[in-house]
């Protein structure tokens, strides 16, 4: 039983870390992966760096778009799930 005891604590630790750190990260990574897939061309978009644009093709891994000074081609990654959420809200 005291052997148990000992090592109660570091068992309750990781658990604390695993719902409030490690499953909200993995969660947050399925959501930005469910956005890259589920992006079209015509969407319009804004990118982590802050430019915006309209995708105009789309790759497996990279996407063109269309800014007011010509086009574009990031990859998928780069596209901001929070700041295109925020813009199609408004629209």
């Amino acid at each position: 039983m005291g052997q148990i005891s000992q090592f109660f604590p570091f068992l309750l630790m990781f658990v604390v870390i695993y719902f409030f750190m490690i499953r909200p990260q993995q969660k947050k990574i399925k959501q930005e992966k469910e956005f890259e897939a589920a992006l079209k061309v015509g969407d319009k978009i804004i990118t982590k760096s802050g430019f915006h644009g309209k995708i105009a093709e789309l790759s497996e891994t990279t996407a063109v778009i269309e800014t007011m000074s010509g086009k574009l081609k990031i990859e998928r990654s780069a596209i901001s799930l929070e700041l295109t959420a925020a813009l199609n809200k408004k629209a």
